[in-house]
């Protein structure tokens, strides 16, 4: 009776104990799960660390096997080489979120900066009346031979187009109506070779800018 008594004891003994050890083994569990979370080294970074790391060795071990390096000095040397090697690591996402950074502002600072950089070359900074069917958008001052001055007008007809389609209508023949405003008959007649050039000139380069 005594003997069943006492192995109780020892059954209740070795259950509170067990209970403790897992309660140990819970928390265990715990502080390996918040070091998992709290590390940051991703597999490359660890080769990188254990790369520096064996290079350091080798600096030291060929000091002192080769060059006659005091142990001392080839343990200072690879110390260094160890926390350089480690700052380095731990520096490269550093380096890398920074660089991103400066990156992003640049290039928003440039892009307020130069805004044609885009493509916005030949549509903001340029003005294209001839995409539209027109030699000219507006009525423009003719040089003419005497005191009145003469006005070019609107001196091309459209082309027929598909829609949206800007591009040059090759081989399709034009209509060019010139109406030409002044008081100055006379001066006129003495200018017509000149009109004739500068309307020239227009078509030219409405035919460059199609």
């Amino acid at each position: 009776m005594v003997q069943r008594e006492n192995l109780e004891d020892q059954i209740a003994a070795l259950e509170a104990t067990l209970g403790t050890t897992a309660g140990g083994i819970a928390a265990f569990d715990g502080e390996l799960g918040r070091l998992r979370e709290s590390l940051t080294f991703t597999g490359a970074e660890v080769d990188r660390l254990a790369s520096g790391l064996g290079r350091g060795v080798r600096r030291a071990f060929d000091g002192m096997v080769f060059d006659g390096m005091k142990a001392s000095d080839a343990l200072r040397g690879l110390a260094q080489s160890m926390v350089d090697t480690v700052y380095n690591v731990a520096m490269r996402p550093v380096q890398s979120a920074v660089g991103g950074a400066l990156a992003q502002g640049l290039n928003g600072v440039m892009g307020s900066i130069l805004p044609m950089t885009k493509g916005g070359g030949f549509t903001e900074a340029r003005v294209q009346p001839f995409a539209k069917g027109g030699a000219v958008a507006m009525a423009a001052p003719v040089a003419l031979r005497g005191p009145a001055p003469g006005a070019l007008t609107e001196a091309l007809a459209p082309v027929a187009r598909a829609a949206g389609d800007t591009s040059s209508a090759a081989g399709r023949p034009l209509t060019v109506v010139m109406n030409i405003q002044t008081p100055d008959v006379q001066g006129f007649q003495r200018s017509q070779a000149q009109i004739a050039a500068q309307a020239s000139r227009a078509l030219a380069r409405g035919q460059r800018n199609r």
